[in-house]
């Protein structure tokens, strides 16, 4: 249990779900193309999707682990830097492929197929976060085997990337006040969207057509996104303020499973009902554990400042 509670410990448990989930969501897209099966597609963007949840855990919990070593003798300062600038640059590459995946998976459910511009972009999207995240993966394998080490030590063009830009962040004013604006933002469209479905769901709303929210559903996502993405530039302005708050932790564990909760809808087959039909029973437990897990995370959120004392 104490391994559980330990970000070290988590990510060593973590970091490989990016890398290997990505090789098999990449490798099963490819097969899906090849094979030209819709439901390849769909099984490997649901997993390229689910990556994009797991690698910010896997991101924050590395900062962790690096505060932990950072100050032993047999470990390179260089190697460390090397290892974040790049696993800054593969969080982004995630992200904005699960993005895109998840948009892909939306249009689906609407028009049954993956346009083949899609799915192109989505090909070379996964390929470059591969190519990146392999690397990022082997780099963080040489910080604590030196069995493998080479003989000169890596280095990378993004350099210590997430630092630069959280300084960046962290040392300009405005850059601070206008991610905090953008926060709220995306929180009030994702909320607002991801609310109203849920809610209709249940069964609220019920003059409401389904087909009216599923149009809705993008602008959710983009506040989700404009979240994830403010959420670690702060995170990567200040990280020992978020890593020494258990706050922050349990924000994450309430964010990815909102996050997957959400997901569980580009498959449910409520969006066809019409106008003042009830949804399934199984639809309304999921809308039902949705408004609490997101309710958890705006909560865990508030209590960022209160719990911890790291701010």
């Amino acid at each position: 249990m104490e391994a559980l509670t330990d970000p070290t410990h988590l990510h060593l448990l973590l970091n490989h779900f990016p890398t290997i989930g990505f090789m098999i969501g990449l490798a099963l897209f490819v097969v899906s193309i090849i094979a030209n099966s819709d439901d390849l597609k769909r099984a490997s963007l649901v997993i390229f999707a689910g990556i994009a949840l797991i690698a910010i855990p896997t991101y924050v919990t590395g900062n962790a682990a690096q505060s932990r070593i950072a100050d032993l003798p047999e470990v390179s300062q260089t190697l460390i830097e090397t290892h974040e600038g790049l696993a800054f640059l593969a969080l982004v590459l995630i992200e904005l492929t699960g993005a895109v995946s998840w948009v892909a998976l939306w249009k689906h459910r609407r028009t049954r197929r993956v346009q083949p511009a899609t799915a192109g972009l989505i090909l070379l999207l996964a390929l470059v976060t591969m190519g990146v995240s392999a690397r990022t993966a082997n780099i963080g394998g040489e910080i604590r085997h030196s069995e493998i080490q080479s003989a000169v030590q890596p280095t990378s063009p993004v350099g210590a990337l997430g630092r630069t830009v959280g300084n960046y962040v962290r040392d300009t004013p405005w850059s601070w006040i206008a991610c905090e604006t953008l926060h709220f933002i995306g929180l009030s469209l994702l909320l607002g969207v991801i609310g109203m479905v849920d809610l209709r769901m249940v069964g609220m709303m019920k003059g409401v057509s389904f087909a009216a929210l599923d149009r809705l559903l993008p602008w959710g996502m983009l506040g989700l996104g404009l979240n994830v993405a403010t959420g670690m530039l702060f995170f990567a302005a200040a990280p020992g303020q978020y890593t020494a708050n258990p706050a922050f932790y349990w924000k994450l564990v309430f964010l990815l499973i909102a996050g997957a909760n959400t997901l569980y809808f580009s498959f449910d087959a409520t969006w066809t009902l019409r106008p003042d039909d009830e949804a399934p029973g199984l639809s309304k437990a999921v809308a039902s554990a949705a408004l609490f897990f997101w309710a958890g995370v705006m909560f865990w959120g508030a209590m960022l400042p209160f719990i911890g004392n790291a701010f």
